[in-house]
């Protein structure tokens, strides 16, 4: 692994990668911004910071393993992908386009550096537990991560994958939870409440932190912690802000699955520049 990004350095690359998500979406017509921008902060930190990997190699046996199981936000994980060297930045602006390896939802026969296809919300967490016992049946040291979000809670192979997790012990999975709020059909409290989130995965016998998700010193202190946690899973739940670092796109759940147009993107632009 090349040499760790340090947090002023992750929140400049974070913002770099905020400006090719909405470059993508806006080139594609379609796509999922809202929930890409909320998880930028912790996709950035895990890939530059916290995770054993080689972008020359992304099968290498010994790599870190992310899950994205909340999928529509793959924009987020195209950008730090390419940031990182898995690919040219510029190629993702093929974002949605027929026969691009850049589809919707990650598709792990197209890109070998997507450890699954996901995007039927509730599988990921399962995915990522399987891989957890494989490393341990197989005494292997690499970690495991995922990303789930907080509307995708809801279902309820969520919770079977919870109690798995718990009762296997599985200190070597880390577990992100995008807390941002919202889900496609309006805000968590009103489509299906999930409070208190925290307790419910206690409940599961889970390490369970809360954070600020776009606090770089939290996201890498909760890390730590995790990796200190030779017990228990890690449950890291990150209160995020939909639309993060687009003051028109902030906690607006209309930004859920809609393109900016280009006037908005330069507005966008303009902002997420002058906040160097």
């Amino acid at each position: 692994m090349t040499q760790k990004l340090l947090a002023p350095d992750l929140t400049k690359q974070a913002l770099e990668s905020r400006k090719l998500i909405l470059e993508m979406i806006t080139k594609a017509g379609s796509g999922h911004p809202g929930g890409s921008l909320s998880a930028i902060d912790i996709l950035t930190t895990l890939f530059f910071n916290e995770m054993n990997l080689d972008p020359k190699n992304p099968t290498w046996s010994e790599r870190d393993r992310f899950i994205l199981s909340k999928g529509h936000g793959v924009p987020a994980l195209y950008a730090t992908q390419a940031y990182r060297g898995y690919y040219d930045p510029k190629a993702t602006l093929t974002l949605r386009e027929l026969g691009s390896v850049f589809q919707g939802h990650p598709d792990r026969v197209r890109l070998p550096a997507v450890e699954a296809s996901t995007g039927s919300l509730g599988q990921g967490l399962s995915v990522a537990i399987g891989i957890a016992l494989a490393a341990r049946l197989d005494k292997k040291s690499y970690r495991t991560y995922c990303l789930i979000g907080d509307g995708e809670t809801q279902e309820g192979q969520i919770w079977e994958a919870a109690l798995c997790a718990g009762n296997y012990k599985l200190s070597n999975l880390c577990v992100f939870l995008d807390a941002n709020k919202f889900q496609i059909d309006g805000s968590t409290k009103d489509v299906m409440d999930i409070e208190p989130i925290g307790d419910k995965f206690k409940a599961f016998k889970w390490n369970v932190l809360e954070i600020d998700g776009h606090n770089i010193e939290a996201i890498l202190g909760a890390l730590k912690k995790a990796r200190d946690e030779k017990e228990k899973p890690t449950m890291i739940v990150a209160h995020t802000i939909k639309g993060k670092g687009v003051s028109f796109m902030e906690g607006d759940n209309q930004w859920h699955g809609k393109s900016p147009t280009e006037e908005q993107l330069k507005k966008a632009l303009e902002e997420l520049k002058g906040a160097h």
